[in-house]
């Protein structure tokens, strides 16, 4: 039986609009009808996950639920959040439905396992993903050996997060940041980049580079459509 998927989006917009985008294009489908029915709520307006975790910002779970609420109304069969940190309240969220929400850092851990067996992984993240430890526990349980910016590159990557694609501002605007943390990243030995945030992956495709990545968005995208029991198109 072919299952549905929800997207409780909004976090940003054009993260949720990549989620979507991915799903279609990696489903293995020959015509519109092949494709899977896909809710979206898009809601801008709940509070920053990183300013609720690191600064007393709002918190962002009522306006969760209430996007939540709204998918499973529609009939979705699972949800997806297109946004790594949201999944630092994923424990407050799952109890309030039967519907189960597919992880993307599980997800990408387990790609990054088979993928890129024996490579260091760079997390690239925001602060509050970082701070909650999702990826490092996800990755260590996947035996993936990984590497954290320091604070500079830190900075760094949020400044591309916020003031670049969230934004809406060109590649120009946020490339030398963006280089900066790579390359240093790199000569400490990292060789691999795990995109854990999701403007990260619209940041490479912007910018045109060819960078050694894990998305993702793409694979939680996998997942969601092999669950919904459909297969991923061959590459």
């Amino acid at each position: 039986m072919k299952k549905s998927i929800g997207i409780l989006g909004g976090m940003g917009p054009l993260a949720t609009a990549d989620l979507f985008r991915k799903i279609i294009l990696f489903t293995d489908a020959d015509r519109d009808h092949d494709h899977i029915r896909i809710y979206v709520d898009n809601n801008p307006a709940i509070p920053d996950r990183t300013a609720a975790l690191l600064s007393g910002g709002d918190d962002p779970l009522p306006a969760m639920t209430d996007s939540l609420r709204k998918l499973e109304a529609c009939g979705a069969s699972c949800i997806l959040m297109p946004c790594n940190t949201a999944h630092c309240f994923l424990p407050r969220l799952q109890p309030l439905t039967e519907l189960p929400f597919l992880s993307m850092p599980e997800a990408a851990a387990k790609a990054c396992a088979v993928r890129f067996s024996g490579k260091t992984a760079a997390i690239l993240a925001t602060k509050g993903t970082i701070s909650s430890g999702l990826y490092q526990d996800a990755l260590e349980k996947e035996q993936v050996p990984f590497l954290l910016p320091d604070d500079s590159q830190q900075d760094a990557l949020m400044r591309v997060i916020y003031e670049g694609v969230k934004a809406g501002r060109p590649p120009e605007c946020y490339q030398n940041d963006m280089a900066a943390v790579v390359n240093g990243l790199a000569a400490r030995g990292a060789d691999i980049f795990l995109l854990g945030c999701t403007e990260l992956p619209l940041a490479v495709s912007a910018l045109g580079w060819q960078l050694p990545v894990l998305d993702p968005t793409e694979e939680l995208a996998k997942a969601a459509i092999r669950f919904a029991g459909f297969s991923v198109r061959k590459s």
